[in-house]
């Protein structure tokens, strides 16, 4: 978090939330990023175009942040692969069960005053703020 500055943490909101603002008035969807994908790997007539283009979009915007920055961000991964390969599968796993992921339900589905995904954003939180805990404070470990 040594990075974090009021100025672009409202730039990052304002890009997120005016993406999926277009997305709804243009495509009458979601801006989820689980359905969108899931709709680029198992295309659905003209609706994968769209979704492509919406992936390829991410795709090159950090790509873009990366080549203006000048050099690869680094990531520190405190786990091993093993670990970070279950915790993928438990991710993807909880996408399916709460239909959908975070972008989904905290970002979309919150400003449309859903009562699911406040459900499901409130589960996302707490099992994170658990993880953490566990991880931290009786695992001795680290957790981002």
């Amino acid at each position: 978090m040594e990075n974090f500055t009021p100025v672009t943490a409202l730039l990052g909101g304002l890009l997120i939330g005016t993406a999926a603002t277009l997305t709804l008035w243009a495509n009458g969807r979601i801006a989820g990023i689980s359905g969108i994908l899931s709709g680029v790997i198992v295309p659905r007539g003209r609706d994968a175009v769209w979704r492509l283009l919406f992936v390829l979009g991410l795709l090159s915007g950090a790509l873009a942040y990366a080549l203006l920055r000048g050099q690869p961000t680094p990531l520190d991964l405190q786990v091993g692969p093993g670990l970070t390969i279950v915790a993928g599968l438990l991710v993807g796993f909880g996408t399916r069960l709460g239909s959908g992921c975070t972008s989904g339900h905290g970002i979309c589905g919150l400003a449309r005053f859903s009562r699911r995904s406040f459900t499901a954003t409130l589960t996302f939180m707490l099992v994170a703020i658990i993880t953490v805990f566990v991880m931290r404070h009786l695992m001795g470990g680290t957790a981002a």
